[in-house]
């Protein structure tokens, strides 16, 4: 189906379920989905045919008000029972109704009524009144009761899909997982299109052992293609299991779903959310955009909008996705994403000092997302707050585990305290030393660790030149030549730029140990990588004009000596 197509076929079927979806269904079709073990779709389509045909009336009553007892409605449950009988006195569905409400207060009354009710001659030998009386006690809690009309209808007749489906809904009551799905089995073998039966069978399972539930559904969709709720519990399914293989199948089971037209809106932030877990950012928000036009407080529909927004990496909005969710939204429950998201979309518009404390507060609900801590310091950072940006980074280096604290981790902490040694100028002298020798030994266990590499070794010489300005100790130039042993044997013109600098310090040495000669040799390399390094044809040409300088101080020296020789 065109997505455009699609997008407009959700959005009306959204808009319009709750009023008429049961105008373009069959009569009864309420009822079917009640019995299939979809309450929640069923009741606007009950509601709709009650509306639209009171004289048949009487048996969506009686559902529609299980679907109001379920929910703890017990006023509207006695209000379309009592409907349901004004319409036809002699169903006694409604009438089992009304005494499913007496039983928790007045049991002896009700077992009473059921009795009474099974004395009429109509009842006597009728399987589903006993297997109705069986659900009105199940659903009470009254387990042995239940158990007992079960086995009445058992009696009537053995080999009837209902009787085993509520003998498989009392077993699940007892938490009976295993002998539950015995008797949907049962059912299923008495009426191989026992929806009910396929639907709790894999409900039951599909916490404990999905592969088997996603089995049965198939077998149900494979002899009801028609019935597209299916699709809605295998993507349901596919939904908790967390891998982007399991939520593009979701997504496509839903989205087949919503061609059924008995959508509403918790369905299409299934599918919306699904989506954004696939990373089809892009479709997410497109779906996200067109609930919002019918609920448009939806937290999760604004939340999507910000979440999609800043994976789309557009902040602007984003942020005001953002505003909307934390303000304009029913009853929100804030989450770790949530802050962590509203974080990101002010970082990506660089408002670093606000983005920062929406990371703390996602870090506050969630303390064990430590890389939080490096997010954090990555942002003091580009602000050259270093000071900040260590306080950060030793929060995340001391959560991580041994086995995590990798080279890697140690040359970024330590490139942290060089940058606070060179470029933080709100420390003192004492302080930008500290900063640099804890920086010297950080790269020191990167050197030790990585024999096989230069970077240790180099940043060590660079973080020794700077605490070494006047070129006085040897440590710099003999980590310099380390460095350029390793380099130079890689013969690879993507070091250049490290070996270039490590021919400026050596050549800088050799000028202030007035060995011009090998200083030249240096500066020279230097030339031969980059022809046009300002730096190394400035220092041949100080050095060339101090030879020049030197040479004419020595002539004159002579001359002036040997005029003084010939007096």
């Amino acid at each position: 189906m065109n997505r455009n197509i699609l997008f407009l076929f959700i959005l009306f079927s959204i808009s319009t379920f709750s009023v008429n979806a049961a105008s373009t269904l069959t009569q009864g079709q309420g009822i079917a989905y009640y019995q299939a073990g979809f309450p929640l779709v069923a009741k606007p389509l009950l509601i709709s045919e009650i509306e639209s045909n009171a004289a048949t009336s009487a048996e969506p009553c009686f559902y529609l008000g299980n679907i109001y007892f379920s929910a703890n409605q017990l006023d509207s449950a006695a209000i379309c029972f009592n409907k349901g009988l004004t319409v036809d006195p002699l169903n006694s569905l409604n009438s089992i109704g009304l005494t499913m409400l007496k039983i928790k207060s007045s049991p002896e009354v009700a077992e009473q009524e059921f009795k009474s009710l099974l004395k009429l001659k109509q009842n006597k030998k009728n399987i589903d009144i006993y297997v109705a009386i069986g659900n009105a006690y199940l659903f009470n809690g009254v387990l042995d009761k239940a158990v007992s009309y079960q086995e009445n209808a058992k009696e009537i007749k053995s080999k009837y899909a209902p009787i085993y489906v509520l003998m498989g809904d009392i077993e699940l009551a007892k938490k009976n997982t295993g002998e539950a799905c015995r008797n949907y089995e049962q059912a299923i073998y008495f009426d191989d299109k026992c929806k009910e039966a396929y639907i709790k069978y894999a409900r039951a399972y599909r916490n404990v052992n999905s592969p088997l539930a996603i089995e049965k559904l198939e077998v149900l969709k494979s002899k009801e293609p028609d019935f597209l709720l299916v699709d809605k519990e295998l993507a349901d399914i596919y939904y908790t299991k967390n891998t982007i293989e399991d939520y593009t199948k979701a997504a496509e089971l839903y989205e087949n779903y919503l061609k059924s037209g008995n959508t509403n809106i918790t369905d299409l932030t299934k599918y919306a959310f699904t989506l954004f877990l696939k990373g089809d950012y892009e479709k997410s928000l497109e779906v996200t955009n067109l609930g919002l036009v019918k609920a448009k407080r939806n937290p999760v529909f604004n939340r999507l909008a910000m979440y999609n927004n800043v994976d789309l990496k557009q902040p602007d909005k984003a942020l005001l996705a953002a505003n909307l969710f934390f303000n304009q939204t029913d009853k929100p429950e804030f989450t770790f994403l949530d802050y962590r998201y509203y974080g990101q979309a002010l970082r990506d518009k660089d408002s670093i000092y606000l983005a920062i404390p929406q990371f703390e507060k996602a870090l506050k609900l969630d303390s064990t997302r430590t890389e939080l801590w490096k997010d954090i310091s990555d942002m003091y950072g580009k602000k050259k707050d270093y000071s900040k940006s260590v306080v950060a980074y030793s929060k995340y280096l001391n959560a991580l585990k041994e086995d995590k604290k990798t080279s890697d981790v140690y040359m970024q902490y330590g490139r942290l305290f060089y940058n606070m040694g060179v470029a933080d100028t709100t420390l003192s002298v004492i302080n930008k030393k500290a900063a640099l020798q804890t920086a010297d030994s950080l790269f020191k266990i990167v050197a030790t660790n990585e024999t096989d590499n230069y970077r240790g070794n180099y940043w060590r010489a660079r973080t020794n030149a700077a605490l070494d300005p006047n070129v006085e100790a040897e440590i710099a130039k003999s980590l310099y030549d380390i460095t350029t042993t390793f380099v130079e044997a890689k013969a690879d013109t993507r070091y250049n730029s490290v070996l270039v600098e490590c021919y400026r310090y050596s050549g800088i040495y050799y000028v202030q140990r007035n060995d011009n000669a090998t200083a030249i040799k240096y500066f020279n390399k230097m030339l031969a990588i980059e022809p046009n390094n300002a730096f190394a044809k400035n220092a041949l040409q100080a050095i060339a004009s101090d030879v020049k300088n030197a040479n004419e101080r020595a002539a004159r020296a002579a001359a002036k000596a040997a005029a003084k020789t010939n007096k």
